[in-house]
């Protein structure tokens, strides 16, 4: 009997350990799937595009719309998740990101694929934000840091994956078919995540900030919508204005009421930090540089001038992703050895030096022109990724750790959707320039807007192919050649703006991420680097 006993107590210590990784298994899945769709989608755009009839402002909204509302609802998500339960607030995730896929794939406008990743950026902030908390809950000691050293390989990997499997989804079965390959997955999740995640919440919930999430959300939405849409509507009209005066009066309200409230959506007070500061600032920068970058060079690849497939582009992007993936876990190990300044600075520092590289690429240049600044802004990235995480929790007491996270991720997102919008901006006004330009004196002139229009949407074979016959072949060679320049040039303007970017980040984290603002001992959890 008590050999049976023995046994049967063993079994039980077996499974437990075995349900513990299995929930580990979906709760990474659930990651991996709302990180990789931040990717995914860019090489599938110029196809999008075309077959929806989307202008440039309406894919920027493709990206975007997924990335506001996954910046506004992280911390919100992350309240509620503490006062009903982090394993209901994930599945509930899972389950609007899942269904938001299916109806993504078979959105017939680019309005309604707008909306609908709108939807699906709200379940990814569900996700993300309780998936730390429940790993945190369920792991202990050396198995708790294998568990986040696995998050962290698969942010990585969903990142480096996610142009390549989009180009493959895309040339094989269509663009649908990046939306459609959440549904299998997600229901692979969602199964694990009832099956063996835990319930786990907050003893004693602050309640949610919701005043806040919806004074944040409004002047973060209104702020990019200005950027999206200033060249279209005009900067000096009354809507733009409009829109970016009322964005900086609710984020002006947003501060006083932050700063009143007990329990705040944004504990305004972890600013007072330096390190965390800096933190924030290297999130911003390498997201609205190198990141947001990704949706322009896409269009470059394929259809603004060198014209390959999505799958095609997929793979020119391994020189940047593949050495992503390689970097990261060396800069992991750094961690305990190196202060995070000099890896966070030094990091950004490549970054900015490899899209550099890339600047002075002309309308006769092959895709190799960029290989070596791909592979130096993916080194520069992959060192910045792992200590950022660390630093952005690294410097605040224990129990403020979710709320760290929560703003640092935030600040990833906002800059993602920030960086496309603004970029977007200087894009569509230097293609819109060169091209009247280089078309002045032609019988095309009086159409420069309209296939400027099509070029900075990576639409320029689909807007020649609709000029009339009676047009020569010298001159449709001639409105091809403009086209491309003008693409180009605007290419070579973004490249510096981003570089710029990147270096003010890399400058802001060598002299804000001090050391002495590190809670605990380095080589201690949550503190990093050395003295």
């Amino acid at each position: 009997m008590t050999l049976l006993q023995g046994r049967g107590g063993r079994l039980d210590s077996l499974l437990k350990v075995e349900r513990k990784w299995l929930s580990l298994v979906a709760v990474i899945t659930g990651i991996f799937m709302l990180l990789i769709d931040i990717t995914i989608v860019n090489v599938a755009l110029p196809d999008i595009g075309t077959d929806l009839d989307a202008s440039f402002s309406s894919l920027e909204w493709v990206v975007n719309a997924y990335t506001l509302t996954l910046a506004s609802s992280l911390l919100v998500s992350g309240s509620l998740a503490d006062l009903i339960g982090r394993k209901k607030v994930f599945a509930a995730g899972l389950i609007i990101f899942t269904l938001a896929s299916l109806a993504c794939a078979l959105a017939e406008t680019s309005l309604m694929l707008n909306l609908l990743r709108a939807v699906q950026g709200i379940g990814g902030g569900m996700m993300f934000s309780t998936s730390l908390a429940i790993i945190a809950q369920t792991f202990q000691g050396k198995d708790r840091g294998i568990a986040f050293g696995i998050v962290g390989a698969t942010t990585g990997a969903a990142v480096a994956i996610g142009p390549l499997l989009g180009g493959l989804l895309t040339d094989a079965f269509g663009w649908e078919a990046i939306f459609f390959v959440n549904v299998p997955i997600g229901i692979f999740a969602l199964i694990g995540t009832f099956r063996n995640v835990d319930e786990s919440k907050d003893s004693h919930p602050s309640g949610i900030d919701w005043l806040g999430a919806v004074l944040f959300s409004a002047a973060l939405f209104l702020m990019i919508y200005a950027l999206v849409h200033g060249n279209d509507k005009g900067w000096g009209s009354l809507e733009i204005i409009g829109a970016m005066v009322l964005s900086v009066v609710l984020l002006i309200i947003f501060g006083g009421v932050e700063t009143h409230k007990e329990h705040p959506l944004f504990d305004l007070s972890l600013f007072r930090k330096p390190a965390f500061v800096g933190a924030c600032l290297v999130a911003f920068c390498m997201s609205s540089s190198l990141f947001a970058l990704f949706l322009f060079l896409t269009f470059y690849i394929q259809g603004g001038v060198l014209g390959f497939s999505p799958l095609e582009a997929g793979l020119r992007f391994l020189p940047i992703t593949g050495m992503m993936l390689v970097a990261g876990p060396i800069a992991g190990r750094l961690t305990t050895k190196v202060q995070v300044r000099y890896l966070l600075s030094g990091g950004l520092l490549g970054v900015a030096l490899g899209i550099f590289l890339l600047h002075g690429i002309d309308v006769n240049s092959g895709w190799t022109a960029l290989i070596l600044g791909f592979v130096v802004a993916g080194v520069g990235s992959g060192f910045v990724n792992p200590p950022l995480a660390s630093t952005a929790i690294g410097v605040v007491e224990q129990r403020r750790s979710g709320m760290a996270s929560g703003i640092n991720s935030t600040f990833r997102q906002a800059g993602i959707a920030a960086g496309i919008a603004g970029l977007g901006a200087i894009f569509q006004s230097r293609v819109g320039n060169l091209l009247a330009e280089q078309l002045a004196g032609t019988r095309a002139a009086p159409h420069s807007d309209q296939i400027s229009a099509a070029v900075t949407a990576g639409q320029t074979e689909q807007a020649i192919s609709h000029i009339p016959g009676s047009v020569g072949a010298a001159q449709i060679h001639q409105i091809r050649e403009a086209a491309h320049f003008a693409f180009v040039g605007g290419m070579n303007t973004l490249f510096l703006v981003t570089s710029a970017i990147a270096l003010i980040g890399s400058v802001g984290a060598f002299f804000l991420v001090r050391q002495s603002d590190f809670v605990a001992p380095p080589g201690q959890e949550g503190g990093t680097g050395t003295e």
